[in-house]
């Protein structure tokens, strides 16, 4: 297996505090011995993902998604386990030994390795054909936006030519053949036409991830052709819901906070006039990924999104996704113009900076832009805005110190009686109405549906996390059921670690079972044996009686397997033996 050593593995894991690494992607919130926040994999309104210190193992009961410290680092970064392993040992003080890579790791590393060196040499290509005889249009289109040469190259701008093919023989010539250029998000390649450019007639945006490579590009087509703006598709090495354009950039920046935008010529603007803490996304609406993103270097965001419909929609559906990560924001108002690289042109940085010092609270904005879908002449009218405002007072703060200070800043502004408003609040909080629960599990399970294991495999699910959860159980059942009561695969190699694991040390190391397991379905799956609740299963509140249900129904369940299997008489009988044994006692949780 693509692994350091056994021992090396088990000190890095041992040493990270799951928690605190998770936490800097996920807006956590301690329920319990657990914590939970909105799953970073699947776009959700309620928080399903749980984080178990106990465990060292995350898991989502809304989309499934689970694994520990390494797996999330894999699936959140599009790490190997060996990025994973290496980014997460300097941090808690692991010097890792030099070792030469097996064949498969340099097979991968290697594959990743040629795909940002695809990007690179394609960015360079561009580069240089911007300032070439060939990038006469897009050179003009550039310093028609009033781009200086430095921020041209700052930015590494370039261009395609008119032909489909260019950037196709280009790579060919540098040695690259179809199999890796199909994967890479630049080529194209068919039967009829051979291989063929994604991007020709565009000038173009090299896109970095957070290091500073270059993982995919942005097109503008010079003319009138469609789509105006066209990006990569998303790769092995590119994801676009968990990349920002300019992050790499803004992330040194001295001020202590980012500016968000919507386009690449907003971020390119605000940095020509020295706003180095622009960035955006990448033509599509914010994400949690984006957020967690943000989230690691800044805690504070302003939105800088272009000032008509569109663009308010955008900061309202923004607004909750970084106020759920954990990050403090406000509103930039650049009225009459509509976007950042509009106002910078027609008022300068300073007036800009004027701008951001008087930034509007995301909440007040929000109440703002709510006040537009009400004739507030109509005493009716008025009186729905202001009791939808009072319930958005209840359901977004929870202390009774953020409801006074914002019932009183929300009734001067928009001219609502102060006392009235503080009443009705206060008799909405009576009537039950209350914060938006953050918590969990249960409402998850009722709005996400994802497959559902069949009977037997859920009795399995239930009795591993149970041993895990309750050690003391292992001691009780281990005479009558055993790893092969359990299904062949994942659930049965499972089950050998666990009952291993109890009887020589009376505990479990579920994050180190994860790491037995590279396939992410697999990993999925253990973290499902580990986190498996009875009410999955039954009703029964009575634990006991539950517990005995579910060994008698494994049990029964392997011999009737191992009798259609034709073991032989004497195995089935004493297997017989211990269920009718098992059908007699009394087991106590």
């Amino acid at each position: 297996m693509p692994y350091y050593s056994e021992e090396i593995i088990e000190e890095v894991r041992s040493k990270t505090d799951i928690v605190d690494v998770i936490s800097r992607y996920v807006n956590l919130q301690k329920k319990g011995s657990q914590y939970f926040g909105l799953c970073p994999f699947h776009n959700e309104k309620t928080g399903s993902f749980s984080v178990s210190p106990q465990k060292q193992m995350y898991y989502c009961f809304g989309c499934g998604k689970g694994g520990n410290v390494f797996s999330f680092l894999m699936a959140y970064e599009n790490m190997t386990f060996k990025e994973a392993l290496e980014e997460l040992a300097p941090r808690c003080g692991v010097t890792l030994p030099h070792r030469e890579l097996t064949y498969q790791e340099r097979q991968q590393a290697d594959r990743r390795s040629r795909l940002f060196q695809i990007n690179k040499e394609a960015a360079a290509y561009y580069f240089k054909m911007l300032r070439s005889p060939e990038g006469e249009n897009a050179m003009a289109y550039f310093k028609k936006r009033e781009l200086s040469s430095d921020t041209l190259n700052k930015f590494g701008l370039g261009c395609t030519n008119r032909y489909s093919d260019s950037l196709y023989k280009y790579l060919r010539g540098k040695g690259y053949d179809d199999n890796i250029l199909k994967d890479c998000g630049l080529i194209t390649i068919d039967e009829k036409r051979g291989g063929h450019d994604k991007f020709w007639n565009r000038a173009m945006f090299p896109i970095a991830d957070a290091n500073g490579k270059v993982v995919a590009f942005g097109g503008r087509v010079m003319g009138d052709g469609e789509p105006k703006y066209l990006n990569s598709p998303e790769t092995e090495i590119f994801n676009k819901s968990r990349t920002l354009f300019g992050l790499y950039l803004a992330r040194s920046t001295r001020r202590e906070y980012f500016i968000l935008c919507e386009g690449y010529m907003d971020v390119i603007s605000l940095h020509q006039a020295g706003f180095d803490n622009a960035l955006a996304s990448l033509g599509t609406a914010l994400t949690e990924g984006h957020a967690g993103m943000l989230k690691r270097y800044q805690k504070d965001v302003y939105l800088s999104y272009d000032s008509d419909g569109a663009g308010q929609k955008a900061a309202l559906r923004a607004i909750p996704i970084l106020k759920n990560a954990g990050i403090s924001c406000k509103v930039i108002n650049m009225t009459p113009y509509k976007d950042p690289d509009e106002f910078i042109k027609a008022l300068g940085a300073d007036e800009y900076e004027k701008r951001i010092q008087n930034a509007e609270n995301s909440f007040m904005y929000q109440i703002r832009m709510l006040e537009k879908n009400y004739d507030l002449t109509d005493p009716e009218k008025r009186s729905d805005f202001q009791k939808e405002v009072a319930r958005r007072i209840v359901t977004e703060f929870p202390t009774q110190l953020e409801r006074e200070n914002y019932t009183e800043a929300v009734a001067a502004k928009f001219n609502i009686p102060r006392d009235a408003l503080g009443k009705y609040i206060i008799e909405l909080g009576q009537s039950g109405i209350t914060v938006k629960s953050s918590n969990a599990a249960s409402e998850a399970r009722k709005s996400v549906q994802k497959p559902k294991d069949d009977g037997m495999k859920m009795s399995q699910r239930l009795l591993l996390t149970w041993l895990v959860e309750q050690t003391d159980i292992y001691r009780k059942i281990k005479d009558y059921v055993s790893p092969d009561d359990f299904e062949d695969g994942v659930y049965k190699k499972v089950a050998f670690e666990v009952f291993d694991s109890l009887e020589k040390e009376q505990k479990v190391d579920t994050a180190r079972i994860v790491d037995m397991f590279m396939e992410e379905e697999e990993r999925n799956t253990v973290a499902a044996l580990f986190n498996t609740t009875v009410g999955e299963l039954t009703d029964n509140t009575d634990l006991s009686k539950a517990l005995k249900e579910t060994l008698i129904r494994i049990k029964k369940n392997s011999l009737q397997m191992a009798k259609n299997n034709g073991t032989d008489l004497k195995t089935l009988r004493e297997g017989k033996v211990k269920l009718q044994k098992l059908e007699r006692i009394e087991i106590s949780i």
